[in-house]
């Protein structure tokens, strides 16, 4: 047995200690988290209601880290993994769990985080599952490390726990079918020519209306209800395209749920929002910091003939001094990265004051930070609608609407 890492802390538990306890919870990473003689510990690929045998390898400040040995009484919601590498590939937390289970414990995800962040949360709505539990990924960005002599090429995504190491991904159930029909071939280029590589790289496949594209620079063509939206293969889009439908459905529906005349989309990318949604208005502006973006979005409008809908280059937080729709007759929707908006972003909604505001986030946690911000400048959360565009993970999108308070 190897010695502890350097700079262990002590704590509760030595070294590899193994102890036997019981999981009480899930954490928003999806790890089992259970108390041993009332100290938190957390067992990763574990599940509420199970005991477990694990063995403890970090000790924090408050609360141990530990690695599950042994499931010594299964939860009934456990099921077999679809994937071999499901515990080995950092890609997957919840394919150990029912997918019924993991709608549930998303939504109570949600909940959480709004309970502890905001001021009189509302109920958040139950999880919209994916009409596909698995095989929905329409994107797959495998990668491989420097080729070196005498060393295994592995191509595909960071092991559990590991900042570098690579778990080997020959198929990737989440993927599409089509996805991994080419992915072997793909697998097989690299590794045959893996001696003119200098460095790692990253690959791509994502399937289009044109089929399993592999060039980052290729244009490709994605269909969203009956809209159709062409962008550069290496641009963000949503992943899911089986319950995305549905999703932007569900933004259209809250935005025009008052009758208001405007729409700003505020990270608009190739028009996704702004198109689908701002179709339903009388005048629509999508406002985007990429100026290739923008331009694809221009030419998305006419593809789908609808000139109404207007475009401009500019970061999202230098937009509302130019804008010309009076903000009692405006719904503004946003679809911020991960970090959120900025302070500065919303310091000069907030001065613009729309009536309406919808909030698309991949990141709930810093979605609830914002919202609080929102409660302190006038908003009401009127509702909070998780949709899962990423079964087995422990990701959710959430959606949130809210109403500015008339004064």
């Amino acid at each position: 047995m190897t010695g502890p890492p350097r700079g262990l802390p002590q704590g509760r538990f030595s070294y590899h200690e193994e102890i036997e306890l019981e999981i009480e919870n899930l954490t928003h990473l999806g790890q089992g988290v259970g108390r041993f003689d009332g100290w938190p510990v957390r067992v990763p690929f574990s599940l509420p209601g199970e005991r477990v045998r694990a063995r403890v390898y970090r000790n924090r400040v408050d609360y141990s880290d530990a690695d599950l040995i042994e499931v010594l009484r299964p939860s009934p919601h456990r099921v077999r993994p679809a994937c071999t590498l499901f515990g080995k590939c950092g890609g997957c937390q919840y394919q150990h769990l029912t997918y019924e289970r993991q709608l549930r414990r998303k939504t109570r995800q949600v909940q959480e985080l709004a309970d502890e962040v905001l001021k009189r949360p509302p109920r958040v709505e139950p999880a919209i599952g994916s009409p596909r539990p698995y095989g929905y990924r329409s994107k797959l960005t495998p990668h491989f490390q420097k080729p070196r002599r005498g060393r295994e090429l592995k191509i595909g995504f960071l092991q559990v726990g590991r900042r570098s190491r690579l778990a080997d991904v020959e198929q990737c159930p989440i993927a599409t079918e089509n996805i991994n029909a080419a992915l072997p071939e793909v697998r097989e280029t690299v590794l045959a020519n893996s001696g003119n590589y200098k460095n790692g790289a990253t690959l791509l496949l994502r399937e289009a209306e044109e089929g399993v594209i592999t060039d980052f620079q290729a244009i490709i063509t994605e269909v969203v209800g009956d809209l159709k939206f062409r962008f550069k293969a290496s641009e963000f889009f949503q992943n899911n395209p089986f319950l995305l439908p549905q999703l932007v459905e569900h933004v259209s529906r809250e935005a025009r749920a008052q009758g208001l005349r405007y729409l700003i989309d505020a990270y608009c990318g190739s028009g996704l929002f702004a198109l689908s949604v701002g179709r339903h208005f009388e005048g629509a502006l999508g406002v985007e910091i990429s100026e290739k973006a923008v331009g694809y979005a221009r030419n998305n409008a006419q593809l789908n003939g609808l000139p109404g809908c207007k475009f401009q280059v500019g970061d999202a937080a230098q937009v509302f001094h130019r804008v010309e729709f009076p903000a009692d007759e405006t719904v503004v929707v946003i679809d911020p990265p991960r970090k959120g908006c900025s302070q500065g972003f919303l310091k000069q909604l907030f001065a613009f004051g729309p009536a309406r505001v919808i909030y698309v986030s991949c990141h709930p946690a810093t979605q609830m930070r914002d919202l609080a911000a929102f409660q302190q400048s006038g908003y009401r959360i009127c509702r909070l609608q998780p949709f899962d565009l990423f079964p087995q993970t422990r990701h959710i999108e959430n959606i949130a609407t809210l109403q500015k308070i008339d004064v």
